[in-house]
């Protein structure tokens, strides 16, 4: 019984130090870097627009009331054209005073500015998803009120096929590259040991549009031309004899 009582501490210490073991396999054979991206262009299918409106008045209160009377016009105006409620969202709400800086001295120094008022803003983000009318889209926001307008971003809604796409041809490039170094160097073969990816589904800066205030009589120009998907890969091979 003493020899049981003796033996059972070094058993729990022998099975405490095996879990702790790691195992560590290094790569022996020579190994190549590469970093390959690759795109696939098409069509865009929706457009991103930024819409709003800015008013002003002697008091915050008034700002604000007029603001809302006219959002409320330019979102039942999005609606009544076909605009799904899950594709409008407020992007920006913005209440400030305004001030006139222009007034000047008589010995031509800057005066004090002079309180003029209260500015409001409200912005929508609106997704568009007839890329072909976007231009007429444009133009109804204006007639509903909008004064403030950004955009178009065009993209593709699900870039994930695209992405497919690329994705093969990038990795089909890494190890065409890989086995062009592996003969140069006098190696048989280049195996695949480790892939790391990073992309994106294709778009484009959304560019700030000029306020406008009354609707052209034609529709505004609009040109979709075409948006990428990208992967970028960091892959490694190892070169072997």
């Amino acid at each position: 019984m003493k020899i049981a009582a003796l033996m059972l501490p070094a058993l729990l210490l022998s099975t405490s130090a095996f879990a702790q073991t790691q195992v560590n396999i290094t790569e022996t054979a020579p190994v190549v870097t590469l970093n390959v991206s690759e795109a696939v262009e098409a069509s865009p299918d929706i457009a991103t627009v930024g819409t709003g409106v800015e008013t002003r008045a002697p008091t915050a209160k008034q700002a604000m009331a007029d603001n809302a009377a006219q959002m409320t016009k330019l979102i039942a105006a999005l609606a009544k054209a076909g605009i799904a409620k899950k594709d409008i969202q407020t992007s920006g709400l913005r209440l400030s005073a305004q001030y006139d800086y222009s007034a000047r001295n008589p010995d031509g120094s800057q005066a004090p500015a002079k309180f003029v008022g209260y500015e409001a803003a409200n912005q929508v983000t609106v997704i568009l998803r007839d890329v072909a009318k976007v231009g007429d889209m444009l133009d109804r926001m204006v007639a509903a009120g909008a004064n403030s307008i950004s955009g178009p971003t065009f993209t593709i809604d699900d870039p994930r096929p695209l992405l497919v796409q690329a994705r093969g041809a990038a990795l089909k490039s890494a190890k065409t590259q890989a086995d062009f170094y592996a003969q140069q160097a006098g190696f048989r073969t280049a195996r695949l040991v480790s892939i790391s990816e990073s992309n994106s589904g294709g778009g484009q800066p959304m560019p700030q549009m000029d306020r406008m205030m009354v609707a052209k009589a034609a529709p505004t120009p609009i040109e979709p031309g075409q948006v990428s998907a990208s992967v970028s890969l960091t892959v490694q091979y190892a070169l072997e004899r």
